[in-house]
């Protein structure tokens, strides 16, 4: 889905729901109302693969404003400070506007592993209770630091105070903190005004439908386009017999993998999710279950 701007993530769901006539509906990668962008819908037993579909690399165009900060890091929030005027200057030290060669120096800073304090108003939670609840009664937090990576990260437009940018981040990671964290880098400050999710792994934001056009006629993608990322293995009908009834599945002793790997059969169907482990394809997650 295209979400636009307003509604929430859980408001789209309801949305599906309704115009598809389906209960078994969710969502992975959950964008703030004032985000838009791709947003990805499962259906039936493929809301199974959320976990999957989660751990995929995101890409953003975000638009960040210098100069003033904010308690949510992002337009949505109370303004915590403000940086004095600002005069023109190629460089130099406070109290000049930074200049498209120092926003483009910090920027390159911020490529790569790191580590990243996520916004006090987010879903994280502290104690068991989400941190954005905490915060609105106003409990002081110190979030500890999360391991993400920045990818890319290319400044598209700077007209000062605001700064576009296009990032491919790790799932995990908070653009609002990035664009927060770009202020402090420059001496201004900044919160995030405006943020269009364009890319979740191999996804893109024109494969997506918008809810005005949303109907029982809208095409409906496999549940194996949004696992393009893991390795797969050939089930032969006899092998997703026996995965169907959860049970493992003798496969070629040459094939081996680490991590997850999805099993299919015949007519590219996503059978399951599952491991391989002493020549076995054991299936964690069963997308059709094999007839009684």
């Amino acid at each position: 889905m295209d979400k636009p701007v307003g509604p929430t993530s859980h408001d789209v769901v309801i949305r599906v729901r309704r115009a598809l006539h389906m209960k078994a509906v969710g969502h992975t990668g959950t964008l703030d109302p004032f985000a838009s962008g791709l947003l990805v819908i499962l259906l039936g037993r493929a809301t199974r693969l959320a976990q999957f579909v989660e751990r995929h690399d995101k890409t953003y165009r975000a638009t960040a404003k210098l100069g003033v900060r904010t308690t949510t890091d992002d337009l949505t929030g109370e303004i915590i400070s403000l940086v004095p005027p600002l005069r023109d200057a190629e460089t130099g030290p406070g109290g000049e506007v930074p200049s498209r060669r120092a926003v483009e120096a910090t920027l390159r800073g911020f490529l790569g592993p790191q580590k990243q304090r996520p916004p006090a108003f987010s879903a994280r939670k502290i104690g068991g209770e989400r941190s954005y609840r905490l915060a609105r009664r106003g409990v002081t937090l110190e979030l500890p630091e999360s391991d993400v990576t920045v990818h890319s990260l290319e400044l598209m437009e700077f007209r000062f105070p605001e700064l576009v940018f296009q990032t491919r981040v790790s799932a995990g990671t908070y653009v609002r903190a990035l664009a927060r964290d770009i202020g402090e880098v420059l001496g201004t400050g900044a919160h995030l005004t405006a943020l269009r999710r364009e890319a979740i792994g191999s996804l893109r934001i024109e494969q997506a439908v918008s809810l005005e056009v949303l109907s029982t006629e809208t095409p409906i993608l496999t549940p194996l386009s949004v696992l393009g990322h893991l390795p797969r293995i050939e089930l032969s009908e006899a092998q997703v017999t026996d995965v169907g009834h959860g049970r493992a599945a003798q496969i070629q002793p040459e094939f081996t993998s680490s991590g997850s790997v999805a099993g299919v059969g015949a007519g590219d169907r996503l059978i399951a999710v599952g491991r391989v482990e002493d020549k076995l394809f054991r299936p964690e997650v069963v997308l059709e279950p094999a007839e009684s």
